[in-house]
């Protein structure tokens, strides 16, 4: 799935609202609204998560971590983030980044791993798995000391609540069926192709 989309016009997003007539238009509809408008669904999170930490900032730097840990759990996220993070330490300081890249030139094979074992990620020369520990623990450590647990599930319900009454209400325009059929058709291509 594409993530480089940006935001669809506020007036297409708030536009047509109708009740959907059967359990199986609802599906397709939520489906397809979720797919077509995920660029305001995140828009959508951030201004709930904003909004409900804005007498707490503290906090939203708590919550950026988490997220920022669930993000490195990407391998893509991790790899480009090393890769970025790389380029500019090296400009500053060569010997860092030298040290940060010490694991490359060690893999093993054209894909940079030996056959049968699991690729093991490094961000930022640190193994991935200790980078997002260290940030889970730290980001939790700093929601338990804002006493931000309650916002957190308060934004996440108002968040969650406004996108299931949109995606189900919002009927859908002839440009988002057709994105939608092109991501199911790209999905099942790749899925002949991987067979």
């Amino acid at each position: 799935m594409d993530w480089n989309t940006r935001p669809r016009p506020v007036t297409e997003f708030f536009a047509k609202f109708t009740p959907p007539k059967s359990q199986s238009k609802l599906a397709s509809r939520v489906k397809c609204n979720v797919y077509y408008y995920r660029a305001n669904y995140f828009s959508w999170l951030v201004f709930s998560f904003v909004f409900h930490f804005f007498r707490n900032p503290f906090a939203l730097v708590a919550v950026a971590a988490a997220c920022f840990s669930l993000l490195c759990a990407n391998d893509s996220f991790a790899t480009a983030l090393s890769e970025s993070t790389t380029r500019t330490v090296r400009k500053v300081h060569p010997p860092a980044a030298a040290w940060m890249r010490r694991h490359v030139s060690t893999q093993v094979g054209p894909t940079g791993r030996a056959y049968g074992r699991a690729k093991t990620v490094y961000v930022c020369g640190v193994e991935r798995k200790k980078v997002v520990a260290a940030l889970a623990l730290a980001s939790f450590v700093m929601l338990y000391r804002t006493r931000a647990m309650w916002t957190v599930f308060w934004s996440l319900f108002w968040f969650l609540g406004g996108v299931s009454a949109h995606a189900s209400m919002r009927s859908p325009n002839l440009k988002a069926r057709l994105s939608s059929y092109r991501e199911e058709f790209r999905a099942v291509w790749r899925g002949y192709a991987e067979a």
